[in-house]
């Protein structure tokens, strides 16, 4: 008889851990198996997680297996990353399982369904690479024929051809008989990817991977991967746990933006879990940004990633030219309106040339932030130097990190003005503003009230692709990646909404987004014009942004993060409380603060006093949370301390959810 360990597949902390359970036959790591579980012996579906097991008990009591799966099953190297993303993210095995399993049933032979059925591919034909690719590629695939692990982060600039060193890459590997994972950070992406690699690596050696497709098209593309049908695999962050063997690269385009950081339970970085799956197949790691986040181009001075340049345009275009527009002096000229006279009089401009306009707006969902329209003056809290956000209940300024509030003052405390004001106009009302300027031009709008399925982004995306609109309003959906021909301006209509969301990464993503959207401007033969409309336009953000000039914007950043030990100099560690009643949550919150003090992980620590979540919307119920500012390198003592006191709340049967997010990318 076989001794074997399994995990049961059950949303519960309270079964989250390892049972024994006998088996006629020897199962390899990774089985999907029935036992009989508890009490009861209902059959349950568990994963098969160690082999050949002692049993710490007598053999005769040990149950047997029900039935094993024969049409699902995981790798050694998925079973091991499960294990890994439990200690690393204080997940349940379960959680972790869930990433890599998809939902539904096979369908019968001859029924699967194939999401892209009918594209047809986009070839392009390349005639030379240039310089800067040839070394890109000659770089990366050194390490390819050595079949050695190593991490590039590639800083190109906007339309420098990155995903064209991205397929070249994809061949060697491919030629090499491994398989590769291509990353976008949105959905909407994988249409013009999948289009592009289908024209030049056909359909039957692609899959595409992510949250949009339906449970059949998921479970089916699941399946080709896993059978070794695909040997590349498509797709948003869900991508990175493609079934696919012998991975030999993934690649993550835009690896700066927050989309990788999944907001929902298992709270993961997806370059990590990247990084943990190509270590044991000895893969490359790729990223790839016009605008790498600060971290990333830290662990690139750092030595942790190569760093590859790509500093001109593939066409020998220049970037576009990016003019700063001040809004206050709009203001002092009596002009009210959501457009700059620059804007505008640039609009009319361009429409009569033929050519096409972006305007760009991020809410990003975010409250309405505080500040002087005279001087343009932003309402920060003192201490941790974050926005504060208007809620408008307690008639106050809130800080989403610390959870002070702060009674709105009168007058400007800078200027002395009286216009304090709440700043914020969404993109459907510019889009009903623009339609009134522009009443015989086709206008659209791109955010997540109108792409609400994948079909209705191609849509809105194709249409302006093939010149049928001309004004597309949108908010970051418009920024990322997309490779239009014709657009000669692009507008940001209020830089300042990104500038003054409550989390200390709202310059880079300031510079990110205006840097990006910029980037879609000017890709055909004539020179683009970017116009940025800011209330601030003083802001070294802005400027450098202005001048195409990371290294400036990095460099001041950097030593601003290191100077309020924010990460890559500190992990963020959040860690939140779900009771039926506010002081359920609340002293469990206050309770776990208390422990990790007495366990004196680092006196260098912070671990601020319990908050409430002014975002949750949970019905009956309430969330408390505390952050915790950990120094670099202890994360993990942390990690294991809390959840830790998580087992303490499961044996005293207290009714109060935890859950852990690691440096959080949405405000609390």
């Amino acid at each position: 008889m076989n001794y074997i360990n399994v995990v049961i597949d059950r949303n519960s902390r309270h079964t989250d851990t390892y049972y024994t359970y006998a088996a006629e036959e020897a199962l390899p790591v990774g089985t999907m198996v029935k036992v009989p579980f508890n009490r009861g012996n209902a059959v349950k579906t568990a994963w098969v997680f160690e082999t050949d097991v002692e049993p710490s008990c007598d053999p005769a009591i040990i149950k047997e297996v029900d039935s094993v799966e024969e049409t699902i099953s995981l790798t050694r190297e998925m079973i091991e990353t499960c294990i890994w993303m439990k200690r690393r993210y204080g997940i349940k095995y379960a959680d972790a399982l869930r990433c890599f399993v998809p939902n539904g049933k096979p369908a019968r032979e001859g029924k699967e369904k194939e999401p892209y059925r009918d594209a047809e591919g986009e070839i392009q034909e390349i005639e030379s690479l240039t310089g800067e690719q040839l070394a890109a590629v000659t770089t990366i695939g050194e390490a390819i024929e050595d079949g050695r692990q190593e991490n590039f982060l590639i800083h190109g600039v906007t339309g420098s051809g990155k995903t064209e060193v991205y397929m070249q890459i994809i061949a060697r590997v491919l030629a090499k008989g491994k398989t590769a994972i291509m990353l976008v950070p949105e959905i909407a992406l994988t249409k013009q990817v999948t289009d592009r690699f289908i024209g030049r690596f056909g359909k039957s050696r692609i899959a595409v991977l992510h949250s949009k497709l339906t449970k059949r098209e998921r479970f089916d593309e699941w399946t080709r991967i896993r059978r070794g049908e695909a040997g590349i695999v498509i797709g948003a962050r869900l991508g990175v746990f493609a079934p696919l063997e012998n991975i030999g690269v993934i690649i993550m385009d835009e690896e700066h933006e927050a989309t990788y950081k999944s907001d929902m339970t298992p709270k993961y970085e997806t370059v990590d879990v990247a990084l943990k799956r190509l270590m044991h197949y000895s893969g490359v790691l790729v990223l790839g940004s016009a605008t790498p986040s600060v971290v990333s181009y830290q662990r690139a001075r750092e030595g942790i990633y190569r760093l590859i340049r790509l500093t001109k345009r593939y066409n020998e275009t220049p970037l576009p030219k990016v003019e700063l527009v001040d809004m206050r002096q709009e203001l002092k000229a009596g002009n009210r309106t959501i457009f700059s006279d620059r804007l505008y009089r640039k609009m009319e401009e361009t429409l009569k040339k033929g050519q096409q306009i972006i305007l760009f707006l991020n809410r990003r969902g975010y409250s309405t932030f505080i500040s002087c329209r005279e001087c343009g003056e932003v309402l920060r809290c003192p201490e941790c130097g974050i926005s504060l956000t208007y809620h408008k209940k307690e008639n106050a300024g809130v800080c989403h990190y610390c959870g002070k509030q702060f009674t709105i003052p009168k007058t400007c405390p800078s200027c002395g003005s009286r216009y304090i004001r709440y700043f914020g106009s969404g993109t459907e009302k510019v889009e009903e503003f623009t339609k009134e300027l522009f009443p015989d031009k086709s206008v659209e709008r791109l955010d997540l009230d109108t792409a609400k399925n994948n079909r209705e982004i191609s849509r809105i995306i194709g249409q302006f692709s093939k010149g049928r609109t001309d004004i597309l309003i949108g908010t970051q959906l418009v920024a990322k990646g997309l490779d239009f021909k014709n657009v000669g301006l692009v507008g940001v209509v209020a830089a300042d909404v990104s500038l003054n969301i409550p989390d200390y990464r709202a310059t880079e993503r300031t510079f990110q987004l205006v840097t990006q959207v910029a980037g879609r401007a000017g890709r055909g033969e004539e020179e683009g014009l970017v116009i940025v409309q800011s209330y601030t336009p003083e802001n070294f953000a802005l400027t450098t942004a202005a001048g195409h000039d990371y290294q400036s914007f990095f460099d001041m950043e950097i030593r601003m993060r290191e100077m309020m030990a924010y990460p890559p100099f500190s992990d963020l560690i959040l860690v939140e409380f779900t009771g039926n009643t506010e002081q359920e949550a609340l002293s469990c919150a206050e309770n776990c603060r208390e422990y990790l003090m007495r366990c004196r992980i680092e006196e260098n620590s912070c671990i601020f006093s319990p908050k409430l979540s002014f975002h949750f919307k949970g019905k009956d119920s309430f969330r408390y949370y505390i952050l915790i500012k950990s120094p670099k390198g202890i994360r993990n003592r942390y990690i294991y301390y809390i959840s830790c006191y998580g087992d303490t709340l499961l044996k005293k049967r207290i009714q109060c959810a935890m859950t852990i997010d690691v440096n959080p990318y949405s405000a609390v």
